[in-house]
């Protein structure tokens, strides 16, 4: 196996998102070493979820430049840089209403498909094949995320930390080679974190590279490589995760003083 360890897979370059007369990301670099989980962090209303609308194309730049594998994707639809090997989580979970678990990680799949409409509707021999291909890859998907014995329950019954695994089984069904996810433990317990952080070490030692936006920063001290800390949009701290929570810029911005950091 190639040695891919210090390359950089994604960068952003002096980019700048004004909504209005608001400036929600100033003049923001950043790269992202691949096969490693970055953290991305800051406090509330800090641009955190604004960079991963950036970089999946849901927001236009106002400025700068993002690249992907050195391939320029602000210019791009979101389905081109989908398309491209990037995918995502949300803030909040967001599965489909009636819908069993193996049927949200299907419509993750549709990407790798590539059967028209027209065809899925007849019914033809190839649409069935790929059909029953997707099957497959979502159930493995399901495997990987520890879900599989659930696939026929319907998701929206399920727990909440049980829904965040079913989210990034179906963000994995387009076979990303970056996912972003944003916030993935945010309303868990301590265990429920832990288990979420040992399944993104899993997917990262798979070959993926993480990009995670985070509150918890013992997660991020314990499962992050690297680490970016932007406040009011702009870059406040990069690093490792323990360089920048030592920052006492970081420090005073999360906890209003210095000494508050370590006690966190």
């Amino acid at each position: 196996m190639t040695d891919t360890s210090g390359q950089t897979i994604h960068e952003l370059k002096n980019v700048v998102k004004k909504f209005g007369g608001v400036t929600a990301v100033n003049n923001l670099s950043m790269s992202i070493a691949k096969g490693t989980v970055h953290g991305l962090i800051g406090p509330n209303g800090a641009g955190k979820t604004t960079v991963i609308n950036l970089i999946t194309g849901l927001f236009d730049v106002s400025g700068g430049t993002i690249l992907f594998n050195g391939t320029r994707t602000d210019t791009l639809e979101p389905h081109q840089i989908a398309g491209l090997g990037i995918s995502r989580t949300y803030q909040n979970v967001r599965l489909f209403s009636g819908m069993s678990v193996l049927e949200q990680v299907l419509t993750g799949c549709y990407l790798g498909r590539g059967t028209n409409l027209f065809a899925s509707f007849l019914g033809t021999s190839d649409a069935r094949r790929k059909w029953k291909t997707s099957r497959q890859t979502a159930m493995h998907l399901l495997e990987r995320v520890g879900m599989a014995d659930r696939a026929d329950e319907l998701a929206e019954t399920l727990s909440y930390g049980e829904q965040r695994r079913i989210e990034i089984a179906r963000a994995l069904g387009s076979d990303p080679k970056l996912l972003l996810l944003d916030e993935p433990t945010a309303g868990m317990n301590h265990s429920e974190a832990s288990d979420i952080g040992k399944l993104v070490h899993e997917l990262r030692d798979s070959g993926l590279t993480i990009l995670m936006v985070e509150h918890n920063i013992s997660l991020v001290t314990e499962f992050c490589e690297s680490c970016t800390v932007i406040n009011f949009g702009q870059l406040l701290a990069e690093g490792t995760p323990r360089a920048c929570i030592d920052n006492p810029d970081v420090q005073i911005a999360y906890f209003g003083k210095k000494r508050d950091a370590h006690g966190h």
